[in-house]
């Protein structure tokens, strides 16, 4: 395996994504930190961190990447059948910290988890200062599922998402992708491809076109703030068949 490239720590600036390693697949750079500005010029940059506890932090820019066009969210006939029910509400920014808790929860599918202390502690500090934002599912009162991710300009980076009920973290998705649409978000990044999200419709793009998304949706103005909308009951999303 080639030398990966430690960060220094007092410069913001990464390697090309093109100089990722093809096994394992996108690994880019190690060290830094997990600060506000380090984090946003990664993003901007189609990079993301994901190490586990023990290591020193890994940077990420794998090919190809996961992406989900809101427009062509693909919605099974049996989530259909739930969204019609409207046995839930869907809040946007309302607990962060409880979605990112429960992404991280530990379970008989998930004996492990990547998002540490640290890691729940950066992305909270990027929530304070409007860049990541939550989609919060509950029944009752009570915090079912839901997801988290980072916004920047008109790009949206989805992050990890949690159910603690059946489809909840779908009915979260469906939620997310209506109200993208609105605001004219023309892409989601998903990272990297999994059965999931092939379900929801996710597709694989190249890395020279995902570049040429972010450097066309990332730097339309969009100051970063709290999402503050309403709560609604069951409000039909804006998506396609």
């Amino acid at each position: 395996m080639s030398a990966i490239p430690w960060l220094d720590p007092t410069d913001l600036r990464f390697p090309a994504i093109e100089s990722a390693l093809e096994d394992p697949n996108g690994l880019l750079a190690v060290g830094g930190d997990l600060s506000v500005p380090r984090l946003l010029a990664a993003y901007r940059q189609g990079i993301f961190p994901w190490y586990e506890e023990s290591q020193p932090i890994l940077w990420w820019a794998p090919q190809p990447r996961a992406v989900v066009f809101p427009e062509r969210l693909h919605i099974a006939r049996s989530l259909r059948k739930e969204l019609r029910r409207f046995e839930y509400d869907v809040s946007f920014d309302q607990d962060f910290g409880g979605v990112i808790q429960g992404c991280a929860e530990l379970s008989q599918k998930r004996p492990g988890t990547w998002i540490s202390d640290d890691m729940r502690s950066a992305y909270q500090n990027l929530h304070n200062a409007g860049w990541a934002h939550s989609v919060e599912v509950w029944r009752h009162g009570k915090l079912i599922g839901g997801l988290y991710g980072v916004a920047i300009g008109k790009m949206f980076y989805g992050e990890s998402m949690f159910s603690r009920e059946s489809n909840a973290s779908k009915i979260a998705f469906v939620h997310l992708c209506g109200q993208l649409q609105e605001w004219g978000f023309p892409l989601i990044d998903c990272q990297i491809s999994n059965d999931y999200l092939e379900t929801m419709g996710a597709e694989e793009m190249d890395r020279a076109s995902f570049k040429k998304c972010l450097q066309s949706y990332t730097n339309i103005e969009c100051a970063p703030a709290k999402w503050t909308l309403d709560w609604y009951y069951g409000k039909p999303p804006v998506t396609s068949a």
